[in-house]
């Protein structure tokens, strides 16, 4: 049986526009994990370092992110904040941000002391000790993120402490402490007493190979969706297009 390719335009269209959408993701998931695999290779590069000592006024640059640093100061355990929605091992609970305020006694800096598991309700907050007095405490350098998505900020701003915060904005957090806060949260280090389950790792929700998995999907229904367009499209040739065939050719 004889058969011939025959697509219409408008399916063709919409064959060209979904196989570009597929493409895109593809190669987008792609060059997040490629992004995924530098920031890992900064995380193994800069802990490996040797420990900077910081204060108030010094500025890290962005390549000083996961770099290992030391700051004096004393912990202010009356007002904490807990960052919500994180997950360790497939539990939900907070991370909890600890001020920690330099000696001229007007800067503080965000210590992250590590994962607490969430309450039964959301009204019973975790308890939150930390170690008294003048402390030199060692973590990595690390930035909160620019954008994140969140539903709202009324809890954000709500009254009483510790706070609960669905995202960190240092300079909301300035205001509600009365306190300049540097540009910059540390990661206190595992070792280090007065913190609580710490797993730090640049990727700890999706690594690279889950963004290359991804991407194989992408392209594969890509590559399914041109095999389907392809068999819709040739269809056998009917009598009547046959003899007209043979009379256009005699």
């Amino acid at each position: 049986m004889r058969k011939r390719f025959r697509p219409g335009w408008l399916p063709t269209l919409a064959t060209l526009a979904l196989l570009a959408l597929l493409l895109g993701l593809g190669f987008w998931q792609l060059d997040r994990a490629e992004q995924k695999r530098a920031l890992q290779a900064q995380f193994r590069q800069t802990a490996a370092a040797g420990p900077l000592r910081l204060d108030w006024h010094q500025v890290p640059g962005p390549e000083w992110r996961y770099r290992p640093a030391l700051v004096s100061g004393r912990y202010d355990g009356r007002r904490q904040f807990l960052l919500d929605n994180r997950v360790l091992h497939g539990r939900v609970g907070y991370q909890v941000l600890t001020p920690l305020l330099f000696a001229d006694g007007q800067h503080a800096l965000l210590v992250n002391r590590g994962w607490v598991p969430a309450g039964p309700t959301r009204d019973l907050l975790p308890e939150l000790p930390v170690p008294e007095g003048v402390l030199e405490v060692r973590g990595l350098v690390d930035f909160p993120p620019e954008r994140v998505f969140s539903l709202g900020e009324g809890e954000d701003r709500a009254p009483g402490w510790p706070k609960v915060l669905q995202r960190i904005r240092l300079d909301l957090q300035s205001e509600q402490l009365g306190l300049e806060l540097v540009p910059w949260i540390l990661l206190l280090d595992p070792q280090q007493p007065g913190g609580f389950a710490r797993e730090w790792a640049p990727v700890p929700i999706m690594g690279p190979e889950r963004h290359v998995g991804y991407a194989v999907q992408w392209f594969g229904l890509a590559a399914a969706l041109l095999v389907i367009y392809f068999w819709v499209n040739w269809r056998p040739v009917s009598e009547e297009e046959k003899h007209a065939g043979g009379d256009d050719d005699g």
